[in-house]
């Protein structure tokens, strides 16, 4: 009985000082960028407005993930990694915007 009981404390300690994985989500990117030929302006300013809601949402995944580096439940080199990936698809779908409104400018002057 004393045996079991050694073993399930060992148990419980192991189980408890595993780190929890981060739990840190990459939110979703804007599901579409109106089209800056066809598009009104009111289409313009709500994927503007889509797009700085999504800019503030990986914001907050960033800090996430270093929260989760602080907590040792992360690596600094998975953090980099995770961080760099994000900031590529929000650089690469505000440069899709950012083209769209380019071509809305020139159409609506």
């Amino acid at each position: 009985m004393n045996r079991l009981t050694l073993c399930a404390a060992f148990a419980a300690t192991v189980l408890t000082s595993v780190p929890a994985l981060a739990d840190c989500t990459l939110p979703p990117p804007p599901s579409k960028i109106p089209n800056g030929s066809t598009a009104s302006e009111q289409d313009m300013i709500v994927a503007m407005n889509t797009l700085k809601e999504y800019n503030g949402d990986v914001t907050v995944y960033l800090k996430c993930l270093d929260y989760e580096v602080k907590q040792n439940r992360l690596s600094s080199n998975a953090r980099d990694s995770k961080n760099n990936d994000a900031v590529a698809q929000l650089q690469s779908i505000a440069d899709k915007f950012n083209q769209q409104v380019r071509v809305f400018k020139a159409k609506h002057g």
